[in-house]
């Protein structure tokens, strides 16, 4: 399961940087894409504007057919004061550019991908791909939200996988 979560935020990542490589957030001193996977950071009451946070919210595990077969919920929020320079009154525009970027990123092809191991990455190791691939759906968007001046969204996408031998 963590290995086909990560490649598809791994994926997502990528694809997001491609289409908006200003798209950049600062954590913890360092400058990265604008995209995180909020239960891969330390805790903190800072909320990272104009970047997608994802979470993982739902799991269903099908032990009908060998391998398993696993469909989990990828919550992605995000938001935006706008921006200073306008006084925050681009906010509308700076929200539907954020839509634009993830359905892009989203519906662009293939909408499966080689499920890769990342286990041995913080060794220096590269990533081997698996045997089975991760695959993913339309992507749901939900309303938007004002909070006082701040506009949100969130966006759910069905991911799915088979859990290989060994795997966690």
């Amino acid at each position: 399961m963590q290995n086909a979560k990560d490649t598809f935020y791994l994926t997502l990542q990528s694809r997001l940087a491609t289409l908006n490589p200003s798209r950049t957030m600062v954590m913890r001193g360092s400058v990265r894409p604008g995209i995180l996977v909020d239960e891969n950071e330390l805790p903190t009451a800072f909320v990272p504007m104009d970047a997608f946070r994802l979470q993982w919210t739902k799991l269903q595990v099908n032990n009908a057919s060998p391998p398993p077969w696993i469909a989990m919920e990828c919550s992605i929020q995000y938001a935006t004061d706008g921006t200073p320079g306008n006084g925050g009154m681009d906010r509308g525009r700076a929200l539907a550019a954020m839509d634009a970027e993830l359905v892009s990123a989203l519906a662009a092809e293939p909408h499966t991908i080689p499920k890769m191991n990342y286990a041995a990455a913080s060794a220096g190791v590269a990533p081997t791909a698996m045997a089975t691939n991760v695959f993913w759906a339309d992507t749901i968007f939900g309303a938007t939200s004002a909070i006082g001046e701040r506009l949100e969204r969130t966006a759910t996408v069905q991911v799915f996988a088979y859990q290989e031998a060994g795997e966690l």
